[in-house]
């Protein structure tokens, strides 16, 4: 199984979070990742977060990235999305 914690922080403070699960075992590691970010954006009612290449490179080393307003194009009401996987 597959579990991504999404969380948004303002102020550093915790103030949504959700973890997705994925259980289809012919997926893709990438795929699920888009896919978990893709579903907790639905849940959070955000735009899709812009992978920049400093992104890609915490995520591969830590496997966790910040989602800053810089990966946003629209405006964002917090000041940065969490994403870690927490099992695979």
């Amino acid at each position: 199984m597959f579990r991504m914690w999404m969380k948004i922080f303002t102020d550093n403070r915790l103030v949504k979070d959700t973890v997705i699960c994925i259980e289809d075992e012919q997926m893709s590691r990438t795929a699920k990742v888009f896919k978990a970010v893709s579903d907790a954006c639905s849940q959070f009612d955000l735009a899709q977060p812009i992978w920049l290449d400093a992104n890609i490179r915490e995520f591969q080393k830590h496997n966790k990235t910040r989602f800053v307003q810089d990966n946003f194009v629209e405006e964002i009401d917090f000041d940065y999305l969490e994403v870690h996987i927490i099992e695979e």
